[in-house]
């Protein structure tokens, strides 16, 4: 039985890269071969789009080379996108040297003038002859799961989201041996890129991508490479297996280099006791002491967020919505919505693109006003709010000057301060890094500087559009330490599941069409709920719901015990995810045995709830249906 042998693709082989003083990377190696799935993990600022550009064939390295298999078809999705302004989203997709989709193309021009018979059966035949059935259906179905429906639309008219989930569509479509993705999920609501996950999942295809969305990571990719202080490490796992062995790695080298610090301080003794000449043997042992030295100096600045933020005081009153009604048009975004923030909340904000979600921010904020209703901000209510307009800095400003603009310090608790300065720091900005032209900066950077702009201010309610969008994975993680000590209010619309997971406890989840469920759990107790949830029993429910609200708008009920009624549904369901959520945790032996009793304590007052409701909502439905 013959073994499988590795097909090497690309071959990056010893690349090196610095611009003036700067030193980005040296000597940098790593292959990609037939089939791995390889996610690029690295610090903004590091050169990771260098690396891109590099393989790319956009950028020469200044030392070394990248090798590409001959015959090998790359296709690389960058943040720009390269595509023709007057063309249609039809003409852009036949604009490739792909054999089947010029016979798609000319079978699809065929139709288009039915009367020329002669012209239509070569096209048909030419569709069997290049087994080209199967494949339009594959390319039509990609375009529908990225909204791309319309054909005739040309590319100057698409939104910056379109023409990147075009570029994508394209890249797909052509199905090329390997592909290069720059952040392959931004742009996409969660229903994409939950689709794409399962795509690359389920495809064979070759992958190197970078991207901060770490639930991708974990359910796509084989393989880590990440570069770290300059140096390449490579792990043959997925996102959790990558950080197990980068948390041994670590510990590794830092039980290494306590163990040089104490040689270290050795060897500086007896530097300082020799005399000036040297023998042979002390020469030997003089370089070695400065191997030394380099490696006790190294220890890693790892950013640990530990704030004890002395916020504003909160009233009583927080935010209030009283029934605000909101639409464009015939497209509505809120319909009487009503809700009453209290002390703590942490919210996540999801749904497709289009529903509403950054309008309801700007609503909140008083950027837009209501068609109907009012929205209430109490007295002592401080917004912070992070938009996805960024940051607007003026000409040859230094990062520091943006933010002293805006503050010089947050207060902590016990009368401590942190200063502008250390919040840079917090936030990946060493003291030489402060002091640069914002100019010079990344768009991560700028990204991180925008946010620590808004966090200076030291708000009670934050509000966060799309925080996680050109973040890398190290920020994203400083970033979450921060929010998970924020003791504010926070409301957060991401697409990034584990960033939603982590910190926030429940949901607004935007249906479209004014429709809002508040789902009391995460992003994954969310996912899980759905697909628990048969979608024909749903479909069902709906029908019942509209004949109801059709035939007999308000029944026996008064317009309190309508309202009444719809509430007890609401609690009903938040009871049982809850009863589910502890059932779980007994079922799979995950609670401490001191916490045993506290829990089946817990578990009983839920039951105990449900039944009290369950006996008022059997009252209410007969007094409905009579």
């Amino acid at each position: 039985m013959q073994k499988n042998t590795l097909v090497n693709y690309l071959s990056v082989e010893n690349i090196s890269k610095s611009f003036g003083e700067k030193t980005l990377f040296e000597n940098l190696s790593f292959g990609i071969n037939k089939d791995q799935k390889i996610a690029f993990i690295a610090k903004n600022g590091s050169g990771k789009t260098t690396i891109m550009n590099i393989i790319n064939g956009f950028e020469e390295p200044d030392t070394g080379q990248v090798v590409l298999r001959k015959s090998i078809r790359m296709a690389f999705l960058s943040q720009d996108n390269k595509l023709q302004e007057e063309l249609t989203i039809e003409e852009c997709i036949f604009a490739s040297d792909n054999e089947s989709l010029k016979v798609i193309e000319t079978y699809e021009k065929a139709l288009e003038n039915p009367e020329d018979q002669d012209s239509y059966q070569k096209a048909f035949d030419a569709m069997d002859l290049h087994n080209a059935w199967d494949f339009e259906t594959q390319y039509k179905q990609i375009l529908f799961k990225l909204k791309l429906e319309d054909f005739k639309l040309k590319v100057k008219n698409l939104s910056g989201g379109q023409k990147k989930r075009l570029s994508l569509a394209i890249i797909l479509i052509n199905r090329p041996d390997l592909l290069i993705l720059d952040e392959p999920t931004n742009h996409l609501d969660l229903e994409m890129i939950e689709w794409l996950e399962s795509y690359f999942a389920k495809e064979n295809i070759t992958l190197f991508m970078v991207t901060h969305d770490r639930f991708f990571l974990e359910r796509v990719c084989n393989e880590i490479i990440e570069l770290d202080n300059g140096k390449i490490y490579q792990y043959k796992g997925n996102y959790s297996y990558y950080l197990e062995k980068k948390e041994e790695r670590i510990a590794s080298e830092n039980s290494s280099i306590d163990k040089a610090q104490n040689l270290f301080l050795k060897e500086l003794e007896w530097m300082r006791r020799q005399p000036k000449a040297r023998t042979t043997k002390s020469k030997s042992r003089q370089d070695d002491f400065y191997i030394i030295k380099e490696k006790a100096q190294s220890r890693r600045k790892e950013n640990v967020v530990e704030l004890e933020i002395n916020m504003e005081r909160m009233g009583s009153k927080i935010i209030e919505l009283h029934k605000v009604s909101k639409k464009f048009k015939d497209h509505v975004i809120l319909n009487n919505f009503s809700f009453d923030f209290q002390r703590g909340e942490r919210i996540g904000i999801i749904g497709k693109n289009g529903t509403g979600k950054s309008t309801f921010l700007n609503l909140l904020t008083g950027t837009l006003p209501p068609d109907n209703g009012k929205v209430v901000v109490g007295d002592t209510i401080k917004i912070g709010y992070y938009t996805q307009s960024g940051i607007n800095p003026k000409p040859a400003q230094r990062v520091i000057d943006v933010i002293k603009e805006y503050g010089e310090y947050i207060p902590l608790t016990k009368g401590k301060i942190i200063s502008a300065s250390q919040l840079l720091e917090r936030f990946l900005f060493d003291s030489k890094k402060q002091y640069d032209y914002v100019e010079k900066l990344s768009g991560g950077e700028l990204k991180r500087l925008y946010l620590c702009t808004v966090l200076i201010q030291n708000p009670n309610f934050l509000i966060l559009d799309e925080p996680t969008n050109d973040l890398d994975i190290v920020t994203l993680n400083v970033l979450e330490s921060f929010l998970l000590d924020f003791p504010g209010c926070l409301l957060v619309v991401s697409h990034d599941r584990y960033f939603m997971d982590k910190i926030v406890d429940h949901l607004f989840v935007f249906r479209g069409q004014g429709e809002i469920d508040n789902f009391p759990g995460n992003y994954s107790d969310f996912r899980a709920y759905e697909d628990s949830v048969d979608v024909a029993q749903k479909e069902y429910n709906k029908t019942e719901k509209k004949d109801w609200k059709q035939n007999n708008p308000v029944g026996n009920l008064t317009f309190n015990e309508q309202k009444e009624y719809q509430k007890i549904e609401r609690e009903i369901k938040d009871l049982e995810i809850e009863k589910a959520k502890i059932e779980q945790l007994f079922s799979e032996g995950k609670i401490d045995s001191n916490d045993i009793e506290k829990k089946a304590n817990e578990l009983k007052n839920i039951i105990d709830k449900i039944e009290i409701k369950e006996v008022r909502w059997f009252e209410l439905s007969s007094k409905l249906e009579g």
